[in-house]
């Protein structure tokens, strides 16, 4: 049997103590490993490069090049192979989060995470989800998915209406639950179908769509009106 492998995780965040912290709860679990720190945005674009991890957990708010900024660069610089990014942030609505998530982040935590969820968060990310489920997700993409003409969209705006069109009936049916949030127990429950089944139509839509991962699948959702904010 196969031992998992362990995941690489690099720190950027411009407060020593909170990367300590973080750091010490992440090396607690045997799967995990804090393989670099940067106290800023520039030192995080630099470490991310040159180390290559699996997940960042990136602040928000960082001298010299903020943690959107840095976002953008490693996935822009990654050419497909960009690690998944965690964002965090002291507070619980920030619309520097919602455009980090259109320009390639896998999620969001607030500083205040337990360290039973932050191990959890860096696993799902690592896995390929995102961190939709949490509430407050649900309520920032509602709050900020409006069109901004400075910041590009996920696919072009016709575009990506058209390329809906080739979801089944079904297909569409998921993808507005999963931007209403729902996990994919959730889905399962909801529609009556099992996780498989829920993880297989999850990848078609991606696959369809030219999508790297669910948020990105969320984001083209409200960009294209198949949900809208604050609707039931």
């Amino acid at each position: 049997m196969s031992t998992p492998a362990v995941l690489r995780v690099v720190i950027a965040d411009d407060q020593a103590l909170v990367r300590a912290g973080f750091r010490m709860i992440l090396e607690a679990d045997g799967g995990v490993r804090v393989v670099g720190e940067a106290a800023d945005g520039e030192e995080a674009v630099a470490t991310v490069r040159r180390l290559r991890p699996d997940v960042v957990l990136m602040d928000v708010r960082m001298p010299l090049l903020d943690g959107l900024e840095a976002t953008r660069r490693i996935v822009a610089a990654a050419d497909g192979g960009a690690p998944r990014i965690i964002m965090l942030t002291t507070f619980d609505v920030d619309e520097y989060v919602y455009t980090a998530l259109r320009v390639g982040a896998s999620g969001f935590l607030l500083k205040d995470v337990s360290p039973e969820q932050l191990v959890a968060a860096v696993r799902l990310v690592a896995a390929g989800d995102a961190l939709l489920a949490p509430s407050i997700t649900r309520r920032l993409v509602e709050r900020f998915a409006r069109p901004e003409p400075t910041v590009p969209a996920i696919r072009g705006g016709a575009s990506g209406a058209a390329e809906l069109s080739t979801l089944t009936s079904r297909e569409r049916e998921v993808l507005v639950l999963m931007a209403r949030g729902l996990s994919n127990a959730e889905l399962a429950e909801r529609l009556t179908l099992s996780e498989a089944t829920v993880k297989t139509h999850v990848a078609r839509i991606l696959s369809k769509l030219e999508l790297r991962d669910r948020v990105q699948a969320v984001v083209l959702a409200y960009e294209t009106g198949v949900v809208t904010p604050g609707a039931a």
